[in-house]
């Protein structure tokens, strides 16, 4: 069991790291080196791992450095946006193994979705020559964790759509379906600015406003894995109707529609637009509203009063919209003013990951199922 154990840390610990040195995989996991070598040659049997002499220059044997071998475990992750559908192969070190180019969106029937991500997988396991040992499909909803139940996506015009089981039952490979906030949450925590912080909020905005948070290391979830849909937060007593059905949303303020409002654009607020014409306010020295900087820095702080993160990472258009003069200033102070950042700080970043920022936190769940059986 002692073995197993140091193994699977082991596996993680290349899997996040990428190529280390014996000498370092040891220190790092406070094993000892024939721990480590004999931990080495067994995923070096199995086909996981290879070996090469390190370059460094110090004096004596140089110590080998272990390097993994990306196409030999690999999962699918797909991001199921409104606007288009990503498919990436990503091997185990995080390696992207091959993609197929963005599509057309999810937002129409789930079966078709299911299809592609089917003919997908075929498609990326003749490139790769194995299959996906996992799969983990991003969808902008409320998903239940337990079974990859999609109970509602408004924007995808969804309701209790058995994605998990469905995906699962055509690819032949266990899936796993999360909020694309949470898996941003995940991606940043794993990959990104959030990397070694255990306690971190990620705000999104694209169609939707959401967040995902991991809490002393963890995804937090809630009792039905609903945690974070913070753009359904009631921002003020007489609003409009949202598209959740409820009123007065905190989307209804900062999120694409509010956002296409504030810049003052006509027809149909899509986030590609909208990041464009962000950035042109910002090389301009244009700003904002007052009155939307205000609700936007308003709700940060009641996030941040309420779940208490050492960090607080914003993704999508809202990375777009801390770009814009003053902004990121405003919201620093506000946060900075509230109960919990007045006690120990609260830092704010802007995600630096991308638009893949979902297919990289789909990758590390769906790794999540994998890695222990390495």
């Amino acid at each position: 069991m002692r073995d197993r154990s140091a193994r699977s840390a082991l596996v993680r610990a290349v899997h996040l790291g990428g190529a280390r040195t014996r000498a370092e995989l040891a220190e790092d996991l406070s094993l000892n080196r024939s721990t480590v070598k004999s931990l080495v040659d067994d995923l070096v049997a199995d086909g996981l791992v290879t070996e090469h002499p390190s370059t460094g220059g110090g004096a004596g044997r140089p110590s080998l450095v272990v390097d993994p071998v990306a196409e030999s475990a690999w999962v699918l992750a797909v991001d199921a946006a409104v606007d288009w559908v990503a498919f990436s192969a990503i091997g185990w070190g995080g390696t992207t193994l091959a993609e197929i180019d963005h599509e057309t969106g999810a937002g129409r029937a789930p079966g078709d979705l299911v299809d592609r991500i089917a003919a997908a997988a075929e498609d990326l396991t003749a490139r790769v020559g194995t299959p996906p040992r996992a799969v983990c499909v991003a969808v902008p909803g409320l998903v239940r964790s337990s079974d990859g139940m999609v109970r509602v996506a408004p924007n995808l015009g969804w309701r209790d759509v058995p994605l998990g089981r469905l995906v699962g039952d055509a690819v032949g490979a266990t899936c796993t379906v999360a909020n694309e906030s949470d898996l941003g949450a995940v991606a940043e925590h794993t990959r990104g600015c959030a990397r070694g912080i255990d306690d971190v909020v990620y705000l999104f905005a694209e169609f939707g406003v959401g967040a995902g948070i991991i809490g002393a290391g963890t995804l937090l979830g809630g009792s039905g894995g609903y945690a974070g849909e913070v753009g359904h937060m009631r921002a003020t007593r007489r609003g409009r109707r949202c598209s959740c059905g409820s009123d007065g949303c905190w989307e209804l303020s900062v999120g694409q529609e509010a956002l296409r409002d504030a810049l003052g654009l006509a027809g149909p607020a899509r986030p590609a637009a909208l990041a464009r014409a962000i950035a042109d306010l910002a090389a301009r020295g244009g700003a904002l509203p007052d009155a939307y900087v205000e609700d936007l820095a308003t709700g940060v702080c009641t996030i941040v009063t309420m779940v208490d993160p050492r960090a607080v990472v914003f993704g999508g258009l809202f990375a777009d919209v801390l770009g814009v003069p003053s902004v990121m200033d405003h919201v620093r102070a506000a946060v900075n003013d509230c109960l919990v950042g007045r006690q120990h700080g609260v830092a704010l970043h802007v995600s630096s990951l991308g638009r893949r920022i979902s297919v990289i936190g789909a990758a590390e769940l769906a790794f999540a199922q994998v890695l222990p059986r390495l």
